[in-house]
Protein backbone atom coordinates (compact mmCIF):
# COMPACT_ATOMS: atom_id res chain seq x y z
CA UNK A 1 0.00 0.00 0.00
CA UNK A 2 2.66 2.29 1.07
CA UNK A 3 4.05 1.74 -2.94
CA UNK A 4 1.36 2.37 -4.45
CA UNK A 5 0.97 5.82 -2.25
CA UNK A 6 4.41 6.73 -3.61
CA UNK A 7 3.56 6.22 -7.05
CA UNK A 8 0.46 7.77 -7.11
CA UNK A 9 2.40 10.81 -5.48
CA UNK A 10 5.11 11.21 -7.78
CA UNK A 11 2.44 10.89 -10.92
CA UNK A 12 0.80 14.24 -9.19
CA UNK A 13 4.05 16.01 -8.49
CA UNK A 14 5.13 15.45 -11.83
CA UNK A 15 1.90 16.30 -13.32
CA UNK A 16 0.84 19.36 -11.15
CA UNK A 17 4.67 21.11 -11.83
CA UNK A 18 3.84 24.84 -12.91
CA UNK A 19 5.10 24.86 -16.60
CA UNK A 20 5.69 27.90 -18.02
CA UNK A 21 6.82 26.42 -21.57
CA UNK A 22 3.78 26.37 -24.40
CA UNK A 23 5.49 24.98 -27.48
CA UNK A 24 7.32 22.29 -28.58
CA UNK A 25 10.11 24.96 -29.34
CA UNK A 26 10.29 26.28 -26.06
CA UNK A 27 10.40 22.74 -24.43
CA UNK A 28 13.45 21.93 -26.89
CA UNK A 29 15.18 25.20 -25.91
CA UNK A 30 15.35 23.93 -22.72
CA UNK A 31 16.94 20.53 -23.97
CA UNK A 32 19.44 22.33 -25.41
CA UNK A 33 20.23 24.67 -22.56
CA UNK A 34 21.53 21.75 -20.47
CA UNK A 35 24.91 21.87 -22.02
CA UNK A 36 25.56 25.32 -21.06
CA UNK A 37 24.00 25.62 -17.67
CA UNK A 38 26.02 22.67 -16.74
CA UNK A 39 29.19 24.38 -18.03
CA UNK A 40 28.50 27.91 -16.52
CA UNK A 41 27.34 26.26 -13.03
CA UNK A 42 28.78 22.39 -12.33
CA UNK A 43 32.12 23.15 -9.68
CA UNK A 44 33.53 20.31 -10.49
CA UNK A 45 34.46 20.72 -14.40
CA UNK A 46 37.80 18.85 -13.94
CA UNK A 47 36.23 15.65 -13.59
CA UNK A 48 34.91 15.22 -16.97
CA UNK A 49 36.38 14.76 -20.41
CA UNK A 50 38.38 18.01 -20.98
CA UNK A 51 37.26 19.69 -18.52
CA UNK A 52 34.01 20.61 -19.69
CA UNK A 53 30.39 19.00 -19.88
CA UNK A 54 29.57 18.15 -23.56
CA UNK A 55 26.44 15.79 -24.43
CA UNK A 56 26.88 12.70 -26.51
CA UNK A 57 26.09 12.55 -30.02
CA UNK A 58 23.00 10.60 -29.07
CA UNK A 59 21.66 12.33 -26.60
CA UNK A 60 22.42 15.47 -28.57
CA UNK A 61 19.68 13.69 -31.18
CA UNK A 62 17.09 13.06 -28.26
CA UNK A 63 17.55 17.05 -26.96
CA UNK A 64 16.61 17.92 -30.61
CA UNK A 65 13.22 15.57 -30.52
CA UNK A 66 12.10 17.11 -27.25
CA UNK A 67 8.55 18.32 -27.42
CA UNK A 68 6.79 18.62 -24.22
CA UNK A 69 7.43 18.53 -20.26
CA UNK A 70 7.79 14.80 -20.35
CA UNK A 71 9.81 14.41 -22.74
CA UNK A 72 12.07 17.20 -21.46
CA UNK A 73 12.13 15.35 -18.17
CA UNK A 74 13.04 12.07 -19.69
CA UNK A 75 15.97 13.59 -21.30
CA UNK A 76 16.89 15.82 -18.44
CA UNK A 77 17.71 12.77 -16.65
CA UNK A 78 19.89 11.11 -18.67
CA UNK A 79 21.79 13.79 -19.74
CA UNK A 80 22.16 14.60 -15.65
CA UNK A 81 23.49 10.58 -15.62
CA UNK A 82 27.12 11.58 -17.93
CA UNK A 83 28.08 13.74 -15.18
CA UNK A 84 28.36 9.87 -13.20
CA UNK A 85 27.58 12.35 -10.15
CA UNK A 86 25.08 11.17 -7.01
CA UNK A 87 25.03 14.52 -6.09
CA UNK A 88 23.42 15.89 -9.58
CA UNK A 89 19.58 14.50 -10.12
CA UNK A 90 16.61 15.98 -11.18
CA UNK A 91 14.08 17.73 -9.37
CA UNK A 92 11.22 15.73 -10.33
CA UNK A 93 11.09 11.59 -11.83
CA UNK A 94 8.98 9.48 -12.80
CA UNK A 95 8.04 6.31 -11.16
CA UNK A 96 10.20 4.02 -13.03
CA UNK A 97 13.29 6.31 -12.44
CA UNK A 98 16.27 4.57 -11.37
CA UNK A 99 16.25 4.63 -7.79
CA UNK A 100 18.62 7.82 -6.06
CA UNK A 101 21.68 6.47 -4.52
CA UNK A 102 22.93 6.60 -1.66
CA UNK A 103 19.24 7.76 -0.45
CA UNK A 104 17.13 4.71 -1.99
CA UNK A 105 20.35 2.29 -1.91
CA UNK A 106 21.44 -0.64 0.30
CA UNK A 107 24.40 -1.37 -1.67
CA UNK A 108 27.58 0.38 -2.18
CA UNK A 109 29.85 -1.15 -5.25
CA UNK A 110 32.68 -0.11 -6.54
CA UNK A 111 34.45 -1.34 -9.77
CA UNK A 112 38.14 -2.33 -11.31
CA UNK A 113 39.11 -3.74 -14.40
CA UNK A 114 36.28 -5.51 -14.32
CA UNK A 115 34.93 -6.40 -11.34
CA UNK A 116 32.49 -5.15 -8.45
CA UNK A 117 32.47 -5.46 -5.65
CA UNK A 118 30.16 -4.24 -2.96
CA UNK A 119 32.45 -2.77 -0.48
CA UNK A 120 29.29 -2.20 2.21
CA UNK A 121 26.11 -2.91 2.77
CA UNK A 122 23.27 -1.08 4.94
CA UNK A 123 22.80 -2.18 8.38
CA UNK A 124 19.13 -3.41 8.48
CA UNK A 125 18.54 -3.24 4.99
CA UNK A 126 16.45 -5.10 2.62
CA UNK A 127 20.01 -6.56 1.33
CA UNK A 128 21.53 -7.10 4.80
CA UNK A 129 18.50 -9.18 5.46
CA UNK A 130 18.64 -11.40 2.93
CA UNK A 131 22.34 -12.36 3.54
CA UNK A 132 24.63 -9.89 0.89
CA UNK A 133 27.43 -9.06 2.78
CA UNK A 134 30.46 -6.85 2.36
CA UNK A 135 33.25 -9.12 0.01
CA UNK A 136 30.94 -10.24 -2.36
CA UNK A 137 31.09 -9.86 -5.71
CA UNK A 138 28.45 -8.38 -8.01
CA UNK A 139 28.22 -10.98 -10.85
CA UNK A 140 24.69 -9.87 -12.76
CA UNK A 141 22.45 -7.75 -12.12
CA UNK A 142 18.66 -9.14 -13.62
CA UNK A 143 19.53 -11.65 -16.75
CA UNK A 144 23.10 -9.76 -17.35
CA UNK A 145 26.06 -10.49 -16.46
CA UNK A 146 27.52 -6.62 -14.33
CA UNK A 147 30.27 -5.94 -17.08
CA UNK A 148 27.64 -6.16 -19.96
CA UNK A 149 25.09 -4.58 -18.04
CA UNK A 150 27.27 -1.72 -16.91
CA UNK A 151 28.19 -1.20 -20.93
CA UNK A 152 24.90 -1.57 -22.25
CA UNK A 153 24.13 0.96 -18.86
CA UNK A 154 26.82 3.83 -20.63
CA UNK A 155 26.07 3.01 -24.48
CA UNK A 156 22.11 3.78 -23.73
CA UNK A 157 23.86 6.92 -23.05
CA UNK A 158 26.19 6.94 -26.17
CA UNK A 159 28.84 6.01 -23.83
CA UNK A 160 31.58 3.85 -25.59
CA UNK A 161 34.60 3.94 -23.50
CA UNK A 162 34.16 4.16 -19.10
CA UNK A 163 36.36 4.71 -16.49
CA UNK A 164 36.04 2.55 -13.40
CA UNK A 165 34.66 5.61 -11.44
CA UNK A 166 31.92 5.55 -13.92
CA UNK A 167 31.54 1.92 -14.04
CA UNK A 168 31.04 1.89 -10.10
CA UNK A 169 28.54 4.69 -10.41
CA UNK A 170 26.43 2.84 -12.93
CA UNK A 171 26.85 -0.48 -10.61
CA UNK A 172 25.66 1.06 -7.92
CA UNK A 173 22.57 2.85 -9.95
CA UNK A 174 21.81 -0.10 -11.58
CA UNK A 175 21.64 -2.24 -8.02
CA UNK A 176 19.60 0.05 -6.48
CA UNK A 177 16.98 -0.65 -9.15
CA UNK A 178 14.09 1.25 -10.90
CA UNK A 179 11.45 2.86 -8.18
CA UNK A 180 8.49 0.79 -9.88
CA UNK A 181 9.72 -3.25 -9.54
CA UNK A 182 12.07 -5.94 -7.69
CA UNK A 183 15.40 -5.78 -8.04
CA UNK A 184 17.54 -9.02 -9.37
CA UNK A 185 20.86 -9.15 -8.34
CA UNK A 186 23.58 -12.33 -8.31
CA UNK A 187 26.47 -11.89 -5.99
CA UNK A 188 29.64 -14.57 -5.38
CA UNK A 189 30.37 -14.64 -1.74
CA UNK A 190 34.35 -14.44 -1.29
CA UNK A 191 33.56 -18.65 -0.61
CA UNK A 192 32.52 -18.62 -4.34
CA UNK A 193 28.95 -19.28 -3.62
CA UNK A 194 27.05 -17.41 -5.73
CA UNK A 195 23.03 -16.96 -5.22
CA UNK A 196 20.46 -14.71 -7.44
CA UNK A 197 18.28 -12.36 -5.20
CA UNK A 198 14.81 -10.78 -5.58
CA UNK A 199 14.59 -7.38 -3.56
CA UNK A 200 12.55 -4.93 -3.17
CA UNK A 201 13.80 -1.56 -3.75
CA UNK A 202 14.03 1.06 -0.43
CA UNK A 203 11.15 2.99 -1.90
CA UNK A 204 8.73 0.20 -0.93
CA UNK A 205 9.56 1.02 2.56
CA UNK A 206 7.71 3.07 5.04
CA UNK A 207 10.46 4.55 7.05
CA UNK A 208 8.47 6.05 10.39
CA UNK A 209 11.88 6.23 12.61
CA UNK A 210 11.59 9.63 15.22
CA UNK A 211 14.16 12.07 14.32
CA UNK A 212 16.43 11.44 16.92
CA UNK A 213 17.08 8.00 19.18
CA UNK A 214 19.09 7.38 22.23
CA UNK A 215 20.92 4.69 23.73
CA UNK A 216 23.43 4.64 26.95
CA UNK A 217 25.87 2.42 28.42
CA UNK A 218 28.13 3.57 31.32
CA UNK A 219 29.50 6.48 31.05
CA UNK A 220 28.41 6.75 27.18
CA UNK A 221 25.44 8.72 25.85
CA UNK A 222 24.37 7.69 21.76
CA UNK A 223 22.21 10.06 19.68
CA UNK A 224 21.35 8.31 16.43
CA UNK A 225 20.06 10.90 13.67
CA UNK A 226 17.89 8.58 11.92
CA UNK A 227 17.81 10.13 7.63
CA UNK A 228 16.63 12.97 9.39
CA UNK A 229 18.76 16.45 8.85
CA UNK A 230 16.23 18.25 6.65
CA UNK A 231 13.73 18.04 9.22
CA UNK A 232 13.14 21.27 11.15
CA UNK A 233 11.81 18.69 13.97
CA UNK A 234 15.30 17.49 14.77
CA UNK A 235 16.81 20.67 16.05
CA UNK A 236 14.08 20.12 19.12
CA UNK A 237 14.50 16.35 19.30
CA UNK A 238 18.01 16.65 19.71
CA UNK A 239 17.55 19.33 22.41
CA UNK A 240 15.72 17.09 24.16
CA UNK A 241 17.69 14.33 23.79
CA UNK A 242 20.88 16.26 25.21
CA UNK A 243 18.83 17.32 27.80
CA UNK A 244 19.13 13.93 29.51
CA UNK A 245 22.82 14.12 28.69
CA UNK A 246 25.37 13.77 32.20
CA UNK A 247 28.06 16.51 32.54
CA UNK A 248 30.46 13.29 32.23
CA UNK A 249 29.11 11.16 29.32
CA UNK A 250 31.12 10.86 26.38
CA UNK A 251 28.63 12.20 23.36
CA UNK A 252 28.51 8.95 20.40
CA UNK A 253 26.44 11.04 17.43
CA UNK A 254 25.55 8.00 15.09
CA UNK A 255 25.27 9.55 10.90
CA UNK A 256 25.76 6.39 9.54
CA UNK A 257 21.85 6.64 8.36
CA UNK A 258 21.96 10.44 7.02
CA UNK A 259 22.08 9.23 3.46
CA UNK A 260 19.47 12.17 2.02
CA UNK A 261 21.18 15.46 3.26
CA UNK A 262 19.89 18.07 4.87
CA UNK A 263 19.70 21.66 5.91
CA UNK A 264 22.98 23.72 7.18
CA UNK A 265 20.77 24.88 9.82
CA UNK A 266 19.96 21.66 11.46
CA UNK A 267 23.73 21.17 11.24
CA UNK A 268 24.56 24.32 12.94
CA UNK A 269 21.76 23.59 15.67
CA UNK A 270 23.58 20.02 16.38
CA UNK A 271 27.41 21.61 16.46
CA UNK A 272 26.28 24.61 18.33
CA UNK A 273 25.91 22.00 21.45
CA UNK A 274 29.69 21.47 21.48
CA UNK A 275 31.29 25.34 21.17
CA UNK A 276 31.10 28.24 23.52
CA UNK A 277 32.31 30.58 20.89
CA UNK A 278 32.48 30.99 17.19
CA UNK A 279 34.21 28.26 15.30
CA UNK A 280 35.29 27.81 12.04
CA UNK A 281 33.65 24.36 10.58
CA UNK A 282 33.49 24.07 7.06
CA UNK A 283 35.38 26.18 4.10
CA UNK A 284 33.43 26.80 0.35
CA UNK A 285 34.98 27.81 -2.93
CA UNK A 286 32.59 29.22 -5.87
CA UNK A 287 34.01 27.58 -9.37
CA UNK A 288 31.67 29.16 -11.44
CA UNK A 289 31.99 33.00 -10.21
CA UNK A 290 35.99 32.61 -10.90
CA UNK A 291 35.31 31.04 -14.56
CA UNK A 292 32.96 33.73 -15.32
CA UNK A 293 35.01 37.18 -13.73
CA UNK A 294 38.48 35.66 -13.40
CA UNK A 295 38.70 36.80 -9.52
CA UNK A 296 38.84 33.75 -6.70
CA UNK A 297 35.93 33.43 -3.90
CA UNK A 298 36.42 31.29 -0.97
CA UNK A 299 35.13 31.74 2.55
CA UNK A 300 34.78 29.71 6.05
CA UNK A 301 31.38 29.02 7.56
CA UNK A 302 31.26 29.28 11.64
CA UNK A 303 29.45 27.46 13.87
CA UNK A 304 28.08 29.45 17.10
CA UNK A 305 27.27 28.60 20.40
CA UNK A 306 23.64 27.90 21.15
CA UNK A 307 23.18 29.80 24.79
CA UNK A 308 20.88 29.24 27.27
CA UNK A 309 22.44 25.71 28.64
CA UNK A 310 22.69 24.42 25.75
CA UNK A 311 26.15 23.42 25.80
CA UNK A 312 28.27 20.06 26.56
CA UNK A 313 31.80 20.00 27.47
CA UNK A 314 32.28 16.39 27.53
CA UNK A 315 34.39 14.55 24.43
CA UNK A 316 32.26 13.60 20.96
CA UNK A 317 32.50 10.73 19.12
CA UNK A 318 30.95 10.75 15.65
CA UNK A 319 30.48 7.41 13.98
CA UNK A 320 29.92 7.81 9.67
CA UNK A 321 30.05 5.10 6.72
CA UNK A 322 28.95 4.84 3.18
CA UNK A 323 25.30 5.88 4.01
CA UNK A 324 26.87 9.28 5.80
CA UNK A 325 25.72 11.65 2.31
CA UNK A 326 26.07 15.06 1.80
CA UNK A 327 24.66 16.99 4.73
CA UNK A 328 25.65 14.39 7.28
CA UNK A 329 28.98 14.67 5.72
CA UNK A 330 29.02 18.59 6.01
CA UNK A 331 27.91 17.72 10.03
CA UNK A 332 30.81 15.03 10.15
CA UNK A 333 33.43 17.59 9.00
CA UNK A 334 32.15 20.65 11.17
CA UNK A 335 32.03 18.30 14.10
CA UNK A 336 35.54 16.66 13.71
CA UNK A 337 36.67 20.75 13.12
CA UNK A 338 35.59 21.38 16.38
CA UNK A 339 37.21 18.53 18.24
CA UNK A 340 35.17 15.59 17.70
CA UNK A 341 36.80 12.28 16.77
CA UNK A 342 34.74 10.80 13.55
CA UNK A 343 35.20 7.15 12.78
CA UNK A 344 33.94 4.83 10.55
CA UNK A 345 34.08 3.70 7.26
CA UNK A 346 34.35 6.07 4.31
CA UNK A 347 31.15 8.48 3.61
CA UNK A 348 29.26 9.03 0.78
CA UNK A 349 31.70 11.31 -0.83
CA UNK A 350 28.89 13.41 -2.15
CA UNK A 351 30.47 16.58 -4.29
CA UNK A 352 30.03 20.10 -3.30
CA UNK A 353 26.78 21.75 -1.96
CA UNK A 354 23.83 21.62 -4.51
CA UNK A 355 21.93 24.51 -5.68
CA UNK A 356 18.19 24.29 -7.99
CA UNK A 357 19.15 25.27 -11.45
CA UNK A 358 15.61 26.14 -13.08
CA UNK A 359 15.46 25.97 -16.98
CA UNK A 360 14.44 29.08 -18.63
CA UNK A 361 11.16 28.26 -20.46
CA UNK A 362 9.25 25.26 -18.42
CA UNK A 363 10.77 25.63 -14.91
CA UNK A 364 11.45 22.42 -14.78
CA UNK A 365 14.64 21.73 -12.28
CA UNK A 366 17.84 20.15 -11.41
CA UNK A 367 19.67 19.75 -8.50
CA UNK A 368 23.87 20.34 -9.58
CA UNK A 369 26.63 20.74 -7.26
CA UNK A 370 27.71 24.96 -7.86
CA UNK A 371 29.75 24.61 -4.52
CA UNK A 372 33.00 23.22 -3.41
CA UNK A 373 33.33 22.04 0.28
CA UNK A 374 36.50 21.33 2.15
CA UNK A 375 37.56 20.87 5.68
CA UNK A 376 38.73 23.95 7.41
CA UNK A 377 42.65 22.73 7.07
CA UNK A 378 41.58 22.91 3.09
CA UNK A 379 40.96 18.74 2.60
CA UNK A 380 38.47 18.41 -0.07
CA UNK A 381 34.80 16.93 2.04
CA UNK A 382 35.10 13.79 -0.38
CA UNK A 383 38.28 13.00 0.35
CA UNK A 384 38.04 13.49 4.09
CA UNK A 385 38.73 9.82 5.72
CA UNK A 386 37.25 8.97 9.35
CA UNK A 387 39.49 6.62 11.72
CA UNK A 388 39.03 3.24 11.73
CA UNK A 389 36.06 2.39 13.84
CA UNK A 390 37.22 1.60 17.77
CA UNK A 391 34.78 -1.20 18.12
Amino acid sequence: MQHIRYLILLLLALTSTVVRATNPEDFRSDALSVETLINDNYAYLERLPNGHYQLTERLRTEAGTVNDQRSLLAFLERAMMLLADHHAITGKSFPNSWAVVPSYADLWVECKTGSCIVTAVKDDSIAAKAGIGAGAQLVAVGDQPVAKAIASFWADLGVEKFSDDQAGYAARVLAAGRRDRLRSITTKDPRGKQQTYKLANLYTLDNAAPPVTTSRKTGVFSLRINNSLGDDATIAAFDQAMAQAKPEDRIVIDLTDTPSGGSTTIARAIMGWFVQSPHFYQMHRAPSEERRTGIARQWVEQVLPRGSGKYHAGPITVRVGRWTGSMGEGLAIGLNAIGAKVEGDPMSGLLGSIEDISLPNSGLIFKLPTERLMTVDGVPREDFRPAPPSD
